[in-house]
């Protein structure tokens, strides 16, 4: 795997009061959630992909398509999935699944390091790893099957629904944790993972 885009972390991301080298060193401080102990988790990763548009940072989520048994059905996530055996790792995991989903290759992606582990209420453990995304969306291509539609949200929008919200300096319950934008709703584990990411590196 080519690594180029992960040994030089000087860029900054213009709109955002941090740069990438600033970025990374509070990734490693973070008090990332453990990987719980229940070894019948399945395990799961997924990229929360940060990237630069109109000088702005933005997250990169998918649209789960509305497809009736589906576990994800109408939800916004995260780009990623189960771990299959071929992967060596959890980071493998969330850099195949990115590339399957959203043809977005490997070395598009810096990779700033693990935010932890998230449970879901279906017994899956996903590990989230942050990522700098050098690529164009305008680029990117996805199987309708499974995702109905890319959504670019701005990094501002969440940190001001984060704030309205009252939820910086503390841990909403799950049933409160909610990140409307515009016609979707991040909620869940998702919304969780969101959460992680505005108190402790933006």
């Amino acid at each position: 795997m080519n690594n180029k885009h992960r040994s030089d972390p000087a860029r900054t991301i213009k709109g955002m009061d941090l740069d990438v080298r600033d970025m990374a060193q509070r990734v490693k401080r973070s008090p990332a959630w453990r990987v719980p102990g229940e070894s019948a988790f399945a395990a799961a990763s997924v990229m929360l992909l940060l990237y630069e548009k109109n000088h702005q940072p933005f997250m990169l989520a998918v649209l789960k398509t509305d497809t009736r048994g589906y576990p994800w059905r109408n939800q916004v996530a995260l780009p990623g999935g189960h771990s299959d055996p071929q992967d060596s790792s959890a980071l493998d995991t969330a850099l195949r699944e990115v590339g399957e989903e959203l043809g977005i290759h490997a070395d598009e992606v810096r990779v700033i390091g693990s935010l932890g582990h998230f449970s879901t209420i279906r017994q899956t453990v996903i590990e989230v790893f942050l990522g700098i995304w050098e690529g164009d969306p305008a680029s990117l291509c996805f199987d309708p099957t499974e995702i109905a539609r890319v959504i670019e949200i701005p990094v501002s929008a969440l940190r001001q629904i984060h704030e309205i919200r009252g939820f910086s300096g503390r841990d909403p319950d799950i049933s409160e944790l909610t990140y409307p934008y515009e016609d979707v709703t991040i909620w869940g584990v998702t919304a969780r993972m969101v959460h992680f990411l505005l108190e402790h590196i933006i």
